[in-house]
């Protein structure tokens, strides 16, 4: 039996989750057709998500239909879980994205196709509501043709490529240039290369009908089972991890995807940790497995230190996520045992890392990352059900992130007594959204690859945060270019306090000569009102320096404007827009990315972050003092010298001084 692991990813309110039901009903893995309206879905069977009537967790189902067992992972649709959606997608086989007929393509579904892209996953498309009054599956189709991909076409029911019209198969080849002169030729088109065309996401079969009333189901189904093939399996041992979780009895399920080989219990799989249960879950049931072949989903107990997007065995570990938190909110413990809280909250990153969970010694603070405050809300529900924690959050603030606008490089000094380390970092910009990236150029003559080892693993060892305003530094690339060490001297550790003073030190002289950057995260939005109110909305736009596009009139007499905006001038002004639209406006917002700051010299004002007394941030040594960096411009790197800059005369005395030419 052919087994194929999809996912259900749609915008909220499409009707994600009762095609879901609609899937396991019409396949007799259920008996009953559950409502989201009537709390009784398979799928949502988390007490928050009943109370919600929304997705918030991913869940897990087995079906089978013909010579086709399908594992469907039922998705969140709000955008707040945006971050768990991803991390299903990068073990998909196939995705089934469903578009709501009334609603047609929002901006969400564009940034779920814009995921499904990078993750290069390929899509069936289900076209829900087809019942309501007004709609047409021409229109709807162009839509998708329009805004997803040209190769969003309608498929019919059939089990074999004859059975498609002749213009479709004309259609479908058209996708590829290769496949059309073959096509012209010999007039046929074979079902593999249908299949092909579909894997390399250059076709998307699109299906129309109402899940709610059963209509399109079937068809849906038959064309996943014909139309999909499985994915080639190694036979050494490999796994993705994309979600944990615990169970009811608190112990903790690392959920994988086996990419290779088999895994049975008692294999030693992290740090000698032992695998202790293999488990298949359907909905909130589940079987214990005495192996997992490759191609399976299992969720395994006995791990600890495990994450979502670690690879296991001969996977390699994911990218980092494309979704990421804009927002950042101080927890209020109300009284309650501070520590307490940050060990809860600790044990809630360890299921969602996105939370970023930190704790200020200095400020006896926690603070955590959200998407926005429908996730701020559950969260807050999620503490108090299962912890019987009742906290507040202060107001929130927007997440800034820094990085730098020239080159420099950045020397770190550490010789206490019986020790020694010297490191240089020449630090890059580098493109944006492509976070810290770091290598080495150093002769291993100069520092042996076990000193460089502990640099580039000192790099990686945490987040390194800018001296403008104290955020993550990003989008910078790390080179280390020399150094030096005692064979006598240097231990375990020095190389990392080296490290660390390299980065900051670069960092502070960059923010002595205004070569920093303050990011903040940026809106795309989409907004719609009565044409009586276009100009009051381009003016509000202006005031909030965002930038929109030539406005567009609808058919029903409302003008369409979209455009980008700082996520910190758009976090209230959909009240605004309510208020003089009275109601009948209508804004969208998602997080499109990270752009200079429109504001830095006032948020830095504001945020009065002193550098040299982030004591945890704040390197010191009597070898080094701040300031201590070597300004670069791009087009000196290759002639720069590689020169303690801010050594004293005996320290240079001492010391042997590198050049190059």
């Amino acid at each position: 039996m052919k087994q194929i692991v999809t996912g259900i990813v749609a915008h909220v309110d499409a009707g994600k989750t009762t095609l879901s039901e609609a899937l396991l009903y019409q396949t007799g893995a259920v008996r009953r057709l559950g409502r989201v309206d009537n709390g009784d879905a398979f799928l949502d069977s988390d007490a928050l998500e009943k109370k919600r009537g929304i997705t918030i967790f991913s869940h897990q189902a087995v079906l089978k239909t013909k010579d086709l067992e399908l594992t469907v992972l039922d998705t969140p649709g709000h955008v707040d879980f945006a971050t768990q959606t991803e991390r299903v997608l990068s073990v998909l086989d196939y995705a089934i994205l469903v578009v709501s007929a009334t609603d047609g393509v929002q901006g969400y579904t564009r940034t779920l196709w814009r995921l499904l892209t990078h993750y290069q996953v390929p899509t069936f498309i289900f076209v829900n509501k087809m019942d309501a009054p007004g709609t047409n599956q021409a229109t709807l189709l162009a839509d998708l043709q329009a805004k997803l991909a040209p190769g969003c076409l309608p498929f019919p029911i059939g089990d074999s490529a004859q059975t498609l019209p002749e213009a479709l198969q004309e259609d479908i080849a058209m996708q590829d240039e290769t496949v059309l002169n073959k096509f012209l030729e010999t007039g046929t088109l074979e079902a593999s290369t249908v299949r092909d065309l579909i894997r390399q996401r250059q076709v998307f079969p699109c299906y129309f009908g109402s899940a709610l009333k059963l209509q399109g189901v079937t068809e849906l189904l038959a064309g996943m089972a014909y139309w999909s093939q499985p994915q080639q399996v190694q036979a050494e041992f490999g796994a993705k991890v994309f979600k944990i979780t615990h169970d009811e009895k608190g112990e903790r399920l690392t959920w994988v995807r086996l990419t290779g080989g088999q895994l049975r219990p008692k294999d030693v799989l992290v740090d000698q940790q032992k695998v202790n249960q293999l488990r298949a879950y359907n909905g909130t049931k589940y079987t214990t497995l005495p192996v997992a072949h490759a191609g399976e989903i299992a969720a395994l107990t006995g791990l600890t230190g495990t994450y979502p997007g670690q690879g296991l065995g001969n996977q390699v570990d994911g990218s980092r996520p494309e979704m990421r938190p804009v927002l950042t909110y101080a927890v209020d413990p109300q009284g309650q045992d501070i520590h307490h809280c940050l060990a809860v909250l600790q044990e809630l990153e360890d299921e969602d890392p996105q939370l970023h969970v930190t704790w200020s010694e200095q400020l006896q603070e926690i603070r955590v990352q959200l998407m926005g405050t429908v996730q701020l809300e559950i969260l807050q529900q999620l503490l108090h059900d299962r912890f019987q924690l009742d906290v507040k959050f202060d107001a929130g603030g927007i997440l800034y992130q820094e990085t730098l606008t020239r080159a420099v490089e950045g020397v770190g000094h550490f010789e206490p007594l019986r020790h020694y380390a010297e490191v240089h970092l020449l630090m890059r910009p580098a493109p944006r959204g492509s976070g810290l990236t770091i290598d080495a150029d150093c002769s291993l003559e100069v520092l042996v690859k076990n000193w460089q080892h502990q640099v580039l693993t000192s790099l990686k060892a945490k987040e390194h945060l800018g001296v403008l305003v104290g955020a993550p530094l990003t989008d910078v690339h790390i080179t280390l270019v020399t150094g030096r060490g005692s064979i006598v001297h240097s231990v375990g550790g020095d190389f990392r306090e080296a490290t660390w003073r390299a980065v900051r030190q670069g960092l502070m002289m960059l923010r002595d000569t205004q070569g920093l950057q303050l990011l903040e995260p940026w809106y795309r939005f989409r907004l719609e009102v009565g044409q009586a109110q276009v100009g009051r909305a381009m003016t509000d736009i202006q005031r909030i320096h965002g930038t929109f596009e030539t406005p567009v009139e609808t058919a029903t007499g409302t003008t369409v404007l979209t455009g980008v905006a700082p996520v910190a001038e758009m976090q209230a002004y959909s009240q605004e827009v309510n208020a003089y639209t009275h109601g009948q406006g209508q804004l969208e917002c998602l997080v499109d990315g990270y752009r200079p700051c429109h504001d830095q010299a006032a948020i830095a004002a504001a945020t009065a972050y002193q550098p040299t007394a982030d004591l945890a941030n704040t390197p010191d040594s009597v070898f080094c003092a701040h300031g201590a960096g070597y300004p670069v411009a791009w087009d000196q790197v290759p002639t720069m010298a590689h020169v303690p800059y801010a050594y004293s005369a005996a320290d240079l005395a001492r010391l042997t001084v590198e050049t190059t030419d």
